[in-house]
């Protein structure tokens, strides 16, 4: 059936005439819908605050339940472990109870001679050497706080050096990174010695090693003793690199961010020779870093 050009005319001019009222009505509607919305959003809310919270209060509890029935088993776990471990502790306990009355017999029988008591002074550093050829720190400590010439300068971690210069109220710390210093070492385990060297890098060489010893990377090295300047046992760093013409340590003290140190009188400070009466004798000082190195800036 087909439909006349009179017809179709009039319904075209109709569908523009109702799409144009509906455009209208929904121009209307939106901007009428914040306000409806909103204030039907607030009525939704009031009416379903009550019962969302009569609905999650058993919820809440059953958290709260689980919550402190996990806790319950935490520490019942916790009890056990730490049970068990004071055990062991007492067990280690008995242990050193006897070997402390075993070694306090055996110093008696040995009539060893007592170690000094060690005393220290910790010093903030407030300057650095900066320089090429030097490897220094200046602590805001000397002789008035009991600072002298040959204590250890130490971290929590190990050995940074030792005191080189000492004034009345500021000393001068030689790293063991230094070009000028050299510290009797021993690998811990092995005891194989040698002598820590620095060459103003970050890493100290290991010097005059025993071919057939065996150093590996990962060793522990520590202070021998020898010498007289630093007790047997200080830690010093870890084994790094035996590629090269000698093995590299890397200290356990990060050199470069010192902010304070502890300087140890362990009672080995004379060991040391007077560099005045060095001088005097030979015309040469024997701690070169005594000579004056360029001035430290922070």
């Amino acid at each position: 059936m087909r439909i006349s050009a009179a017809r179709r005319a009039t319904i075209e001019r109709a569908s523009v005439s109702l799409l144009v009222v509906l455009s209208a009505a929904m121009i209307l509607l939106g901007k009428a819908d914040q306000v409806v919305l909103q204030s039907l959003r607030s009525y939704v809310m009031d009416g379903a605050a009550p019962a969302l919270d009569v609905l999650s209060r058993p919820a809440a509890a059953l958290a709260t339940a689980a919550h402190r029935v996990l806790g319950f088993m935490t520490v019942y776990s916790d009890n056990v472990r730490l049970a068990e471990e004071n055990e062991r502790l007492l067990g280690w306990q008995q242990v050193a109870l006897r070997l402390s009355a075993e070694n306090a017999q055996l110093r008696d029988l040995t009539k060893l001679v007592p170690e000094p008591r060690i005393s220290f002074v910790t010093a903030r550093v407030v300057a650095d050497s900066g320089g090429a050829y030097v490897r220094t720190l200046m602590i805001d400590a000397g002789r008035d706080n009991g600072v002298a010439r040959g204590q250890a300068a130490m971290t929590g971690e190990g050995l940074v050096g030792r005191v080189s210069e000492v004034g009345a109220r500021a000393a001068r710390i030689l790293l063991i990174t230094d070009l000028n210093s050299r510290v009797p070492v021993a690998v811990d385990g092995t005891r194989q010695r040698a002598i820590l060297a620095g060459d103003n890098s970050a890493r100290p060489s290991l010097r005059y090693v025993d071919a057939g010893g065996g150093i590996k990377i990962g060793d522990r090295i520590v202070t021998s003793g020898q010498g007289g300047v630093f007790p047997p046992g200080l830690p010093v760093g870890v084994v790094v690199s035996v590629d090269s013409e000698a093995p590299q340590v890397e200290p356990y003290a990060a050199l470069t961010r010192l902010d304070y140190l502890r300087v140890v009188d362990y009672g080995l400070a004379e060991a040391l020779p007077n560099p005045s009466t060095v001088a005097g004798r030979g015309g040469k000082r024997a701690d070169t870093q005594a000579s004056g190195p360029p001035p430290l800036r922070r």
